[in-house]
Formats: C-alpha cells, sequence, structure tokens
C-alpha cells in the first residue's frame, strides 16, 4: 500500500452522509460484495459543495473513496466527472493495485459518476429554458448541439462533444446526443431536391 492510499484508508475524510444531498449514487461489486453510497451537495452553479461517502469493502475502496470525494469538492460536476474518468487512467492516484483489488478504485469512481448523473437527470426534468437541455454538466441546450452537427457536419457522439463539450461530463446526455443526431441526420436525408 502506497503512502497516499495508507494515509486516506487510516485518516478516511468525507466518511458519512450529506444532510439533505442534492445527489446520491451507488455503486457494488459482486466480485468482492463491496458496497458504497456517495452523497453530494451541489450549489446552483453546478459546484461541488460536500461530497461524503458510506462504504463496506476493502482498505483500497476506502482510501479511494476518501481521496475522490475530497477532490470532487469546490469543482463543478462536469470537472468532477472528467476528474474520475481522469483519475482512472491512473489507478486514482493510489498507486498500482494489490491482485484482486483492481477494480476497488473503480467502484469509487463510478459511485461518484452515479452521483452526478443522477442529479444531471433531475436537472434536465427541473430545466425551464426555451431550448431543451441536453448536458447539464456543461449547460449545453439542444439548438446548440443541432448547430455544431450543422456546422461541422458531425456524425458521432464524440464529434460533438469534441465541437461543444456536451457529453464530456458525466455522460447521460450520450443517448440525448445520439437522438439529436440521428434527427438532423433525418432531416437532412428527407429532403427532397427542388425541382427547377
Amino acid at each position: 500500500m502506497t503512502s497516499k492510499a495508507r494515509q486516506h484508508f487510516l485518516n478516511p475524510l468525507n466518511v458519512g452522509s450529506v444532510d439533505s444531498p442534492e445527489a446520491i449514487g451507488r455503486a457494488g461489486s459482486v466480485e468482492c460484495g463491496a458496497v458504497l453510497l456517495v452523497s453530494l451537495r451541489i450549489d446552483d452553479h453546478q459546484i461541488v459543495r460536500d461530497a461524503k461517502f458510506k462504504a463496506a469493502g476493502c482498505s483500497r475502496l476506502v482510501a479511494a473513496c476518501s481521496l475522490l470525494t475530497e477532490q470532487a469538492k469546490g469543482k463543478t460536476t462536469a470537472e468532477t466527472a472528467t476528474l474520475v474518468q481522469k483519475s482512472a487512467e491512473n489507478d486514482f492516484e493510489l498507486g498500482p493495485a494489490p491482485s484482486g483489488r483492481e477494480h476497488c478504485a473503480t467502484l469509487a469512481g463510478e459511485a461518484l459518476l452515479c452521483a452526478i448523473r443522477n442529479h444531471s437527470d433531475l436537472v434536465r426534468a427541473e430545466w425551464s429554458g426555451d431550448d431543451p437541455l441536453i448536458c447539464s454538466c456543461f449547460g449545453v441546450s439542444e439548438g446548440t448541439i443541432e448547430k455544431a452537427i450543422r456546422k461541422g457536419q458531425l456524425l458521432t457522439v464524440a464529434e460533438v462533444t469534441k465541437a461543444s463539450n456536451a457529453g464530456a461530463g458525466c455522460r447521460s446526455c450520450h443517448y440525448l446526443i445520439q437522438d439529436v443526431l440521428d434527427q438532423v441526420q433525418y432531416i437532412a436525408n428527407c429532403r427532397l431536391p427542388i425541382a427547377d
């Protein structure tokens, strides 16, 4: 166990539940039986003001939850989702995982992303703007996505994300972006040539 992992296990930060959370995420592992709950307080500017966790699992899971919830504080939901996705690539700064524990840090990231996705779904459901909100992490509307698709002749969700940031956060809007892509493509294919 690395010194950072040991520090976050022996003195874990953010253990417990946020009072009146705006978002809750859960994750579990059939492989090892670990279960995890993450709760977040998110303000009107999509900034994570507080993050806490409850975990039943190994030392690596506790360390990953402690580290991730601490890193999430003060970041927007989009920055937090991006942090989780990038941190997964280097095992959340905890160093190499012991054999059989490779999935533990990933489980912590899944619970945090689940909370952000649940919050994003709620924000979209409560949106009252003129144009439907597609990506709540980055505040990208359907009209903005349609314009980006037409202007750049985009064909994939990845291209839309690169052009507009839509879908770069928690990714819960990928299916909505695909719907917009399909709709724009359908309309383009249905246009009949104008007779001279």
